[in-house]
């Protein structure tokens, strides 16, 4: 446990930290060598396939023993000033693949990104329309729940009951309309 825990954060700080502060440097640089700026461009291009295959294949490869520090020793090859693995799988590997099949790559991207668009409209409308729904139920209910309160509010005010019936609501007909009061206004004049 404490291994695979020392691994994951040797893992990060050489495969991630590290490289990611020497690209830093050598892109602030006054004077930028264009050989190092391919290089780590071509190091980050390779940790994302990498990071793409692994969160994919990690069922199948995370259980083997020692995996975590194979990973460390690759991605240490990758940069190691003496070794500069990058260069080499990039040529004789990541290039030659991408360069075949480029187009059917870009083929796929783009479907990915119009199914992966209209997925997320799909369900940013369900949600949505869920949201509402589960707004308004809410509100509904407050609502009620406050009707309630209310009525035994009056029924029980400090805890004793009224001393004199409501009075009673006289209905629309029994209303004084304005006509009497403009023919009560006319007798007066």
């Amino acid at each position: 446990m404490l291994g695979d825990l020392l691994t994951r954060y040797l893992v990060l700080l050489f495969g991630y930290a590290y490289p990611a502060f020497e690209c830093f440097r050598s892109v602030e640089k006054n004077k930028v060598d264009v050989e190092e700026i391919k290089f780590w461009c071509q190091y980050w291009i390779i940790i994302a396939l990498v990071t793409v295959c692994e969160r994919i294949g990690d069922v199948f490869l995370s259980w083997l023993p020692m995996y975590g520090e194979v990973k460390l020793a690759f991605f240490i090859y990758l940069w190691y000033p003496k070794t500069k693995g990058t260069g080499f799988i990039y040529e004789t590997m990541l290039r030659p693949f991408v360069t075949r099949h480029e187009t059917d790559i870009e083929r796929k991207l783009q479907e990915m990104k119009a199914r992966g668009w209209d997925f997320a409209i799909y369900y940013w409308h369900n949600c949505t329309e869920l949201g509402q729904t589960k707004f308004f139920d809410a509100l509904q209910y407050f609502m009620s729940q406050s009707g309630k309160s209310t009525d035994s509010k009056t029924k029980k005010s400090n805890g004793h009951e009224p001393s004199a019936p409501p009075l009673p609501v006289p209905s629309p007909n029994e209303w004084p309309s304005m006509a009497m009061h403009k023919s009560k206004n006319k007798k007066r004049s």
